[in-house]
């Protein structure tokens, strides 16, 4: 929060003021769905990049009646008057637009910015964020590189300010249940842990040829730091996530959602060694880069975790499109975005089978785990206690560093010893260099 404003609004009584304030914000006298709010309580909020997930996040958001949409941010005029109009649906009041995100972040009457942006953009908008003064939600892969995300979390040090990293399933109650049983011990030794997501849905990226951006783009804007390229439909909205430029496929898009209740269940932040392979099995020939099919292996101290992907099949592991499974001697936690479920091993005795732990039925899902998520948020803020974060910045960075682990053992072809106390690998100069993160176009990496 911008404390000028806000000390001014809180601490002035005079009846003058007050009135003066509802004036110059009549949006907040009264809102369409819940009680006055008074300015001073309200939160000012700002989206770069408003499209998928960005306006996903902004939308859960103003489920809050604290909660408003000041501006917004995005290369595509269309989506910009999109949003606008949704905004307005919402709110009845009409958001600012912005083309470029500095602009919006001089704006003194914002004081959380949502980044909704493609991954290569997530680095170098949140560290001008932050030190524009802003709280800041920033869509999960927290980067699109090992060294982004060590930058992040230094320029998140040096601010005073709050960063949500939108890996909601932390904020999930079923998921904190499990969580706890997996840490009860009643599995007995975990060895092994799997986490996967097959995603069935998934069809071949058309080849199409190079061509204009569609008008009202600002495609270089959109390029920003990844390399010069001309504009192809297939690299923009939503398919970018299939480039190395600006993304890094699903092992970086569902791998950090799922390796990071893995993790956390086993209290391991890396691995000491990670190898990967796979490729683009299921469509060899269709524009993609990131692999479609992929296995990788990191080795912690006392499991192994098994991260698998695949496109065009949805018949993942225990029967499950996505999910983690905790595999102990006495059982196995089988955990998706559904639910829970303990499956128990048997010891073969001379009265015949008998479970070593019980059988846990099917535990389901209960609520909006997103809007909980954005709620935790903002709990957070009001309080200005980064502790309350259900996943900040820390956490994103452990579950994308670990993905990008495994994209960079299946770009060597060869395992990995990763060297905790340098954050780097052992002897591998190859495998370093896909650490770091290569800016163009002017653009310069923020400040370690």
């Amino acid at each position: 929060m911008k404390k000028s404003r806000r000390t001014f609004l809180k601490q002035s009584a005079a009846t003058a003021a007050g009135a003066t304030a509802i004036t110059a914000f009549p949006h907040l006298m009264y809102s369409k769905t819940g009680p006055y709010v008074p300015p001073s309580d309200q939160f000012n909020f700002g989206v770069i990049g408003c499209n998928g997930m960005g306006w996903s996040n902004m939308r859960s958001h103003l489920n809050m009646e604290e909660v408003n949409c000041v501006a917004l941010c995005d290369v595509d005029q269309r989506v910009l008057d999109r949003r606008s109009a949704d905004v307005e649906k919402m709110r009845s009041s009409r958001p600012k637009q912005y083309k470029d995100y500095r602009k919006l972040l001089e704006n003194k009457e914002i004081d959380a910015v949502i980044i909704g942006t493609p991954d290569h953009w997530h680095c170098k908008i949140l560290a001008d964020a932050l030190q524009a003064g802003k709280h800041v939600y920033v869509e999960k892969p927290l980067a699109n590189s090992i060294q982004e995300c060590k930058l992040m979390l230094a320029a998140a040090k040096r601010s005073d300010k709050l960063v949500q990293v939108g890996q909601w399933q932390r904020s999930g109650t079923h998921y904190a249940t499990a969580i706890d049983f997996v840490r009860s011990g009643k599995l007995g030794n975990i060895r092994l842990v799997k986490v996967w997501a097959y995603q069935g849905w998934m069809k071949p990226v058309p080849v199409k040829p190079d061509s204009d951006p569609p008008p009202g783009v600002d495609y270089e804007m959109w390029l920003g730091p990844a390399p010069k390229r001309p504009f192809n439909p297939n690299r923009f909205h939503f398919n970018f996530r299939w480039f190395w430029d600006y993304a890094g496929g699903l092992m970086t898009d569902w791998g950090v959602h799922e390796i990071d209740i893995a993790l956390f269940a086993m209290d391991a932040l890396a691995p000491k060694t990670v190898m990967a392979s796979g490729g683009k099995l299921a469509y060899p020939d269709d524009a993609s880069e990131t692999p479609d099919t992929l296995q990788a292996v990191f080795e912690y101290e006392g499991f192994n975790m098994l991260w698998e992907h695949a496109t065009g099949i949805d018949g993942g592991n225990y029967g499950k499109t996505e999910g983690i499974a905790f595999i102990g001697n006495n059982g196995t936690l089988v955990l998706n975005r559904q639910g829970w479920e303990v499956i128990p091993e048997t010891t073969r005795t001379q009265e015949g089978r008998k479970n070593r732990i019980e059988a846990v039925p099917f535990q389901e899902r209960s609520g909006n785990y997103l809007n909980f998520h954005t709620q935790n948020f903002v709990d957070a803020i009001k309080h200005n206690d980064a502790s309350r974060l259900k996943c900040g910045i820390e956490t994103g960075s452990i579950a994308a560093i670990n993905a990008h682990m495994g994209n960079v053992a299946f770009k060597t072809g060869r395992k990995l010893y990763w060297d905790a106390s340098a954050g780097k690998f052992k002897d591998d100069k190859e495998a370093n260099k896909l650490i770091e993160a290569h800016y163009h176009n002017g653009w310069k990496l923020p400040a370690s």
